[in-house]
């Protein structure tokens, strides 16, 4: 016996969890899930905190659907919410955040590396292993796209202070991916 499936536009899936259709709510989470789970682990220190700021996010995303007006694209406006779950994640379980002072902070030379050999799953890692602090800066800013002044607003700190934590984020990635790739980095001259 032959089983057949339907398939349901972007569309179909939105107005069925306008509605609340639990059906269309897990096939949206189906389809999604992992693309957003990829952006909670850019933020978070393990796996566990990444699912669980995966799962509070599409429980706003849930609750919130109804006020998606279709700016923009719709993916773009749930990875905003998981972002922002994220975020305040973060400031529930507020670890000391490593702020450096704007005098500390420099900007680095750029590096002569390969970035093309660096896998994908590589600087994942790198940034995770990033400080809470250093690993927020660095995502809101290099991958998310927020200014200084955005951060700043959104994790309570200074435009300064993000700077500084953008700034030394970049220079802990490049000593450990100057590592990774096995160049010296006491002799490395830039």
């Amino acid at each position: 016996m032959m089983k057949l499936t339907q398939t349901y536009t972007q569309s179909d899936l939105l107005e069925g969890c306008k509605a609340g259709n639990r059906k269309m709510q897990e096939l949206l989470y189906k389809q999604t899930a992992s693309k957003m789970l990829a952006v909670c682990m850019r933020y978070a220190k393990d796996r566990m905190e990444a699912e669980d700021s995966l799962q509070l996010g599409y429980i706003k995303i849930f609750q919130k659907i109804t006020e998606y007006r279709g700016d923009g694209s719709f993916e773009g406006w749930m990875r905003r919410i998981m972002v922002n779950t994220a975020i305040e994640s973060y400031r529930r379980n507020i670890r000391s955040m490593n702020v450096v002072s704007i005098e500390d902070a420099y900007e680095q030379p750029s590096t002569g590396f390969d970035l093309n050999r660096l896998g994908i799953q590589d600087l994942m890692k790198l940034i995770q292993n990033l400080a809470d602090g250093y690993r927020l800066v660095f995502n809101m800013y290099a991958i998310e796209g927020y200014s200084h002044k955005e951060i700043s607003e959104m994790l309570g700190i200074s435009e300064g202070a993000s700077k500084s934590q953008l700034s030394r984020a970049r220079a802990i990635l490049k000593q450990e991916i100057i590592k990774m790739e096995g160049i010296n980095y006491a002799t490395y001259t830039g």
